[in-house]
């Protein structure tokens, strides 16, 4: 079985030396889920403090994620924004994790030089930045960011499972797993459910 490799710093080490100082990392989560928020964080790591082991937060046990978490937020400036259930229902999915990504970068302390991101370029962003596909996997600012954002949405989710319990957020943190949709079924829709979002299990299509 071929070893997972970590994700690298040679994008950002290119930036730098093109004399782009403080190069931003963004990524989302949450954006498959039935409910919660879409949250998006963005990182600008200490080139003198370099944290080891980054990875896209997929790939990572929950121990790691909390552990690298620690380290980045000690070490990095960073930010992590969401976009509430009812953005989501207006505006669609797609529109709010960007939404989420952009209110992430233009919350940093300082503003970065350059923004990396995971998957698609945002508009009214006035910093230049460069989409990556798989950005999580190969470049070390955006799986910092991934990890940031996941471990403050799955805390997140365990808290709102702790005010409403019925339908299990502390184990699947909102994605549509079959004790999810089971719990769906049995009550419904919470106010914490993307209405927008149809699972083919509880809205069959018409053959």
């Amino acid at each position: 079985m071929a070893k997972r490799q970590n994700a690298r710093f040679n994008l950002e080490n290119t930036l730098q030396r093109d004399g782009y100082a403080r190069v931003a990392g963004v990524d989302e989560v949450g954006r498959g889920c039935l409910a919660g928020p879409v949250c998006a964080a963005a990182v600008v790591l200490d080139p003198d403090a370099r944290v080891s082991g980054l990875r896209d937060s997929k790939l990572l046990s929950a121990k790691a994620r909390e552990r690298l978490y620690d380290e980045i937020t000690v070490t990095s400036d960073w930010n992590v924004s969401e976009v509430s259930v009812a953005q989501i229902d207006q505006l669609n999915i797609r529109q709010a994790s960007l939404l989420a990504m952009r209110k992430a970068v233009m919350a940093l302390k300082v503003p970065p030089d350059f923004v990396i991101v995971d998957g698609f370029l945002m508009s009214e962003l006035p910093f230049p930045q460069k989409a990556i596909i798989g950005g999580d996997r190969k470049c070390a600012s955006i799986a910092a960011a991934s990890i940031v954002a996941k471990v403050t949405r799955d805390r997140l989710m365990t808290w709102l499972h702790q005010k409403d319990p019925r339908y299990g957020f502390d184990r699947h943190k909102g994605y549509p797993t079959v004790d999810h949709l089971d719990a769906l079924e049995t009550f419904g829709y919470s106010n914490l459910h993307r209405r927008s979002f149809k699972p083919r299990r509880l809205f069959p299509r018409p053959d």
